[in-house]
C-alpha cells in the first residue's frame, strides 16, 4: 500500500502496537501524527516519523478535536486513523467482577470506547469521501473475554460492536474500518503482569501485529485477529456459549491455583 505524502494519526502511539503501527505507516511513505500521554515519547517519535506527537487525552473529547484539526492544518487532511490508545486496570482489590471501582470503569469507557466515537465524530464522513481507513485498536477479549478483568473486557467489547457500527454505517460511503483483535502482545500493558500473555500461551511482538494490521487494510478486512487461535476460540464461544463460560471458568480456576490468588 502507498502511503506516500498521506497523513496518519495515531493514539497511544508513542509505544507498543500504536509506535510499531506509526513506523510501518510511515515506512510506506505516511507524515505521523501521534497523540499521547507521555509527551517526550509522542515529540520524539512523531518528530521521528516526519510529523509530531503531543500530549492528548483522548477521552476528553475537546482536547482530541484540537489535536485533529492540528494535524490537518499542519500536515494536511487526515487518509488514516488509527483509534489505538487503551487500558486495562483489574478487578482488584476483592477480585470480582464488580469490583473496579466507578472511577476505573468510566476511564475505561472513555479511552476504550468514547474515543473512538469522539474521533469518528469528528472525521467519519470526511475519511469516507478519501476512501480513508478508520481502525479502532480493540482486543481479543472484546471478542471473548478477560479473566480478572471486566472493566477492560466490557469496554473491549464495547469498542468492537461500536466499530461494526462504524462500518455497517458508512462503508457503502467508502470508509475503510478495521477493528484489530490481537491476543497477548508484548507492550507496557502486559509486561510485568504475572500469569499475562506469555504463561497463557505467549504473545506476539508489537511489530508483527502492525504488519498483519497493514495487510488487512490492503485487503480492505474488517476483522484483524493476529493470533493463530483466535478464529477458533470465536467459533467455540458462537457456537455454544454455556460451554465456553464453563471453560473459561476452569481456566479462571487454573490461573488461581498457579498464581496462588484471586484474579
Amino acid at each position: 500500500m502507498d502511503m506516500s505524502g498521506k497523513t496518519a494519526i495515531v493514539t497511544g502511539g508513542a509505544s507498543g502496537i500504536g509506535k510499531a503501527v506509526a513506523e510501518a505507516l510511515h515506512a510506506r511513505g505516511a507524515k505521523i501524527a501521534i497523540a499521547d500521554l507521555n509527551a517526550q515519547a509522542a515529540a520524539a517519535t512523531g518528530k521521528a516519523l516526519g510529523g509530531f506527537g503531543e500530549v492528548v487525552d483522548v477521552g476528553n473529547e475537546a482536547a482530541l478535536t484540537r489535536f485533529i484539526n492540528k494535524v490537518e492544518r499542519t500536515l494536511g487532511p487526515v487518509d488514516f486513523y488509527i483509534s489505538n490508545a487503551g487500558l486495562g486496570v483489574t478487578d482488584g482489590p476483592g477480585w470480582g467482577a464488580g469490583d473496579a471501582p466507578n472511577a476505573a470503569w468510566d476511564l475505561c469507557w472513555q479511552v476504550n470506547v468514547m474515543a473512538s466515537v469522539f474521533a469518528a465524530r469528528h472525521l467519519a464522513r470526511r475519511l469516507a469521501a478519501r476512501q480513508g481507513h478508520f481502525v479502532i485498536t480493540a482486543s481479543a477479549a472484546g471478542l471473548l473475554a478477560q479473566i480478572g478483568d471486566a472493566p477492560y473486557s466490557a469496554t473491549k467489547a464495547a469498542a468492537v460492536s461500536f466499530a461494526e457500527c462504524l462500518a455497517i454505517t458508512h462503508g457503502d460511503d467508502g470508509l475503510n474500518v478495521h477493528c484489530l483483535c490481537p491476543e497477548g502482545v508484548n507492550t507496557p500493558l502486559v509486561q510485568g503482569i504475572e500469569g499475562g500473555a506469555q504463561g497463557l500461551g505467549g504473545y506476539l511482538e508489537p511489530e508483527e501485529v502492525a504488519e498483519a494490521l497493514l495487510k488487512a487494510m490492503e485487503e480492505r478486512r474488517f476483522l484483524v485477529m493476529t493470533h493463530a487461535n483466535t478464529p477458533a476460540y470465536v467459533a467455540t464461544k458462537g457456537q455454544d456459549r454455556d460451554r465456553w463460560v464453563g471453560g473459561m471458568r476452569k481456566l479462571r480456576r487454573m490461573l488461581v491455583e498457579k498464581l496462588g490468588r484471586p484474579m
